[in-house]
């Protein structure tokens, strides 16, 4: 995930959650035949729907009339253009040669009394491709836009039963980026920087409220936000020496507010990990002596010597393999440095009463070192435990909170160290609402641990002092700070310009990835 400031004429903290584009996940949903007509129809609205075809599967809209259609735009559809007035309507700009857009005029009818009709560009008929799988029942072409976008990142490959899973996991991640755009938005109003907008999610305006000087926003697709703040150009309506604009603050009050997001997910990650410690409690792992062999190769070194998946090696070499994290490690390395040697091995079986012991060669590995090739995992039992009080809470959270921190930082480490191997690990929202909702499936207590990897995730991310992100303009109030004055204004934005770009390609690479991993597509592309 990625926060960045965005170079526009009204500068905007952006969080994305791993994708800069809020269109492609509707995108990597639609048919690409997914418009080819539209036809309105004002003397009878009983009669006329809002269709979306979805692939083979289809949505439709309910008779409602809509107040907010007299300049509706669907941005992840260029081909579609719709206008209203009271006298006429228009409908522009179908992109397939083969099937043009088909209008309808009818004089004398009401501006809310606007229904548009999306047919498949296959057939003239209203809907060619039949209700195979589902149908949504929305509101109005909004809501259902915004179903169209959970239909694109959670499909329901395996049915609708785990759906309640999916709205799980969009949610956390929805609300992981409402905090960090949060902190961007009070670090700012509680020093007086004026702001203009605060929206969560991308796209469709699903609802709006219009403060004394803020306009609140709810977006159709939730896997992003941002934070609006005026600029001094004639435009802005402020003038250019406003003490109160973002960029005629003090360098303190600036690196505040661009920290502010960073600041909020920490506190937040680690308030999430004192509530689980309290209430459900922390899975902790239990050791117990040995290694447990959880699957073997065939015609291999323990295949011939007789070992079995299931079996428990408390021994090898006459070394005991306690009852602690290292003893994987321990019998690896006995393993590697004992090729062509026979190793005895004490295992715990199930179902034989007594202990057994066996011989193993080792195999001659292609770099010299001994392989017997099977799979080890250590020999743990999960238990939960809840903390005793206040003082236990506070220990038990903040070594759960150093110890992810730890482990997310890592993985970044190694994706930066060694990309080629671990390119495949990072992931957009497509992936993190998939194993959100698989984490979803099992306890509430995993939902504590998603929802903390998220936000400690966002954090650190953010902190990189890349273009776009929040850190990459804290380094450049840094450079302010240390020449004694800001950057030539075209530098900057070339700068930041850059960075959004390759947000925008990164994301879009790991939105047609995901997308193309997810299960539903793998059926159809059978």
């Amino acid at each position: 995930m990625a926060a960045s400031l965005c170079c526009t004429p009204s500068p905007t903290f952006h969080t994305h959650a791993m994708i800069p584009s809020p269109s492609s996940s509707l995108q990597a949903s639609l048919s690409n035949s997914f418009i080819c007509k539209i036809r309105t129809n004002f003397r009878d609205p009983n009669k006329v729907k809002f269709y979306a075809i979805l692939g083979k599967d289809t949505s439709v809209l309910p008779n409602r009339h809509c107040g907010n259609c007299s300049r509706l735009r669907i941005p992840w559809l260029p081909s579609v253009k719709t206008s209203n007035k009271i006298s006429k309507h228009r409908a522009l700009r179908d992109d397939t040669p083969a099937s043009p857009p088909v209008v309808e005029e009818t004089e004398g009818f009401e501006a809310e009394e606007v229904f548009t009709e999306v047919e498949d560009a296959s057939s003239s008929t209203s809907l060619a491709s039949p209700l195979k799988d589902f149908i949504i029942k929305a509101w109005d072409h909004k809501y259902l836009l915004s179903l169209a976008a959970l239909y694109g990142i959670a499909p329901p490959s395996q049915g609708w039963e785990n759906t309640g899973n999916y709205i799980q996991s969009i949610a956390v991640l929805a609300t992981v980026i409402t905090v960090h755009e949060a902190g961007h938005f009070l670090a700012a109003r509680l020093q007086g920087i004026r702001v203009t907008k605060f929206a969560i999610g991308f796209g469709p305006t699903l609802a709006k409220w219009q403060g004394k000087e803020v306009e609140y926003s709810l977006r159709a697709i939730p896997l992003g936000g941002y934070v609006a703040f005026p600029d001094d150009g004639p435009q802005s309506g402020f003038k250019p020496d406003d003490p109160d604009l973002l960029m005629n603050r003090g360098i303190l009050a600036r690196a505040l507010v661009i920290s502010a997001g960073v600041i909020a997910n920490i506190i937040f990650a680690y308030t999430i990990l004192f509530g689980q410690v309290l209430t459900v409690g922390l899975v902790e792992q239990e050791y117990i002596p040995g290694v447990v062999i959880p699957e073997i190769i065939a015609r291999s070194a323990a295949s011939r010597g007789g070992l079995e998946a299931g079996d428990v090696v408390l021994s090898v070499a006459g070394k005991s393999l306690g009852a602690t994290e290292s003893s994987v490690f321990d019998l690896v390395d006995t393993i590697k440095d004992n090729p062509g040697r026979p190793l005895d091995f004490q295992i715990r079986r199930e179902g034989f009463p007594d202990l057994l012991s066996i011989k193993i060669t080792p195999d001659l590995a292609y770099d010299g070192a001994g392989k017997i090739g099977v799979q080890l995992s250590k020999n743990a039992r999960l238990r939960r435990v809840k903390a005793a009080n206040l003082g236990e809470a506070t220990q038990k959270a903040s070594n759960e909170f150093m110890r992810l921190t730890t482990t997310v930082t890592e993985g970044l480490k190694q994706i930066f160290l060694n990309f080629a191997q671990t390119a495949d690990k990072l992931s957009g929202p497509v992936a993190i609402v998939a194993v959100g909702a698989e984490v979803a499936k099992s306890d509430i207590a995993g939902l504590f641990q998603f929802a903390a990897i998220v936000n400690i995730n966002l954090a650190v991310v953010n902190t990189l002092p890349l273009p776009a992100l929040d850190g990459g303009y804290f380094l450049l109030i840094a450079l302010e700070a240390l020449r004694g004055k800001k950057l030539p204004e075209g530098v900057e934005k070339g700068i930041m310009s850059s960075g959004i770009l390759l947000l925008l390609a990164v994301g879009i690479v790991l939105m047609v990835r995901d997308t193309l991993n997810l299960g539903i597509v793998q059926e159809l592309l059978r």
